[in-house]
């Protein structure tokens, strides 16, 4: 692994005290020491991927006897192992990616594992790794693994106004988990097999999503809304769930700024677009927390008893912060928040583990709305709910995030790599 690259981490908190701030953030500037200085975000992004890829070794492999799935977070932390070996040249990340996400598809483009009739957005997700890797080897097998995930979108159950359903047995119900799930994915195979129609719908998803669940008081949107307003987490008037859960809104930022690097530049939607990715970056700082950097599981009640600061979230708005202002959406005003998180994330929740390894830690496992769980905790939205779901260390929904923090912060602070 590469070691002191001028900069780093150092360099990054030096820059906090320097630039100014939105006006309605807290103040970003950090006194905090760098835990370990002399190392770029890239250093820290090869880091964390090396100790988890020892960590998972081949279980995130498909075999007929094994336990791997077709799944989101793992389709999420090989997408930034590719884009990591893009970033550094290091073929070593790219052949992962492939050979985990590779093992699900077969010659004819079958994916072991999917069921398109659960028509869960989840299942979507991989297939931007699947376009990545068609880029990267032209096997035509991930193109047509990517055409089966988007016939599932041609007869993807939807709200009367035209909103996917979350999955199936989720009648009516849009979440912003989802947005991050089916948009990025539609968007670029759109772009990649010129399907110029599927931008409309994209934006439809944008539009119905910002419409029913932002709230302007906070400035936040809510995890969940259902169309029939019949669900037990649901308001009986408005439809949306009741709180503001950190990863849902990490999802859904990170959703606006991706979709936008395949969206078309004379689109008319597209400013619409950027104008809600602004719109969501002055909610997310606004809840920042001023002394860590950090967000809390329950962005709006830091001070709570039970509340956590909480990993994936975090690493979700630095990743989507920070490629906002690189790509020129947001203002360099954000620079300061972006810095203080990513130092925030290293100083607080960046932790040794042993064999030269380093842990995520302070991921919320999973959470969600409604269903059936199997230990009878009723997915009911409240704030007791999101803060006892599980607490876990490296958790693919964060630790891919971060990767993906780091490339962008190398950029956003133009640090020199040798």
């Amino acid at each position: 692994m590469k070691k002191n690259f001028a900069g780093g981490l150092a360099l990054l908190l030096l820059l906090c005290a320097s630039c100014t701030t939105p006006t309605s953030a807290p103040q970003n500037a950090s006194s905090l020491p760098p835990k370990i200085s002399g190392n770029t975000p890239l250093d820290w992004s090869r880091r964390l991927a090396e100790s988890e890829m020892a960590r998972k070794g081949d279980s995130l492999v498909w075999t007929a006897d094994g336990k791997a799935k077709w799944d989101y977070a793992a389709g999420l932390f090989e997408l930034s192992l590719l884009k990591l070996s893009g970033a550094t040249h290091d073929k070593q990340y790219e052949k992962f990616s492939e050979t985990a996400l590779g093992s699900f598809i077969e010659t004819d483009g079958a994916i072991q594992t999917y069921h398109r009739n659960e028509f869960q957005l989840d299942a979507m997700n991989p297939g931007r790794t699947a376009l990545d890797l068609w880029k990267f080897t032209r096997n035509d097998r991930y193109q047509t693994a990517a055409m089966v995930l988007r016939q599932q979108l041609m007869f993807q159950p939807r709200t009367p106004g035209g909103g996917f359903w979350h999955k199936l047995r989720y009648t009516n119900q849009m979440w912003l988990d989802g947005i991050y799930m089916g948009a990025p994915f539609y968007s670029e195979y759109a772009q990649l097999f010129d399907d110029p129609g599927a931008f409309n719908d994209v934006a439809r998803q944008f539009r119905l999503i910002d419409e029913h669940t932002y709230d302007a008081r906070s400035g936040l949107n809510y995890h969940g809304w259902d169309a029939a307003k019949i669900q037990p987490w649901a308001n009986p008037k408005t439809g949306c769930s009741s709180n503001f859960w950190g990863r849902a809104e990490g999802w859904y930022a990170m959703a606006l700024v991706d979709v936008l690097d395949f969206f078309p530049t004379d689109h008319p939607a597209r400013a619409q677009i950027i104008a809600a990715l602004q719109k969501t970056a002055r909610g997310i700082v606004k809840w920042q927390d001023p002394q860590t950097g950090l967000w809390w599981q329950v962005m709006d009640q830091g001070g709570r008893k039970g509340n956590y600061q909480e990993a994936t979230a975090s690493a979700m708005f630095v990743y989507a912060l920070a490629k906002g202002v690189n790509q020129g959406y947001l203002s360099r005003d954000y620079v300061p928040a972006v810095e203080k998180g990513y130092a925030g994330i290293i100083n607080n929740l960046i932790k040794p583990d042993g064999d030269n390894r380093w842990s995520l830690t302070q991921c919320c496992s999973v959470a969600g709305l409604g269903g059936s769980p199997s230990d009878g905790k009723m997915r009911n939205g409240s704030f007791d709910y999101y803060v006892g779901e599980p607490v876990v260390s490296n958790d693919l929904k964060g630790i891919g995030p971060f990767i993906l923090a780091g490339i962008e912060l190398q950029a956003l602070t133009r640090t020199n790599i040798q």
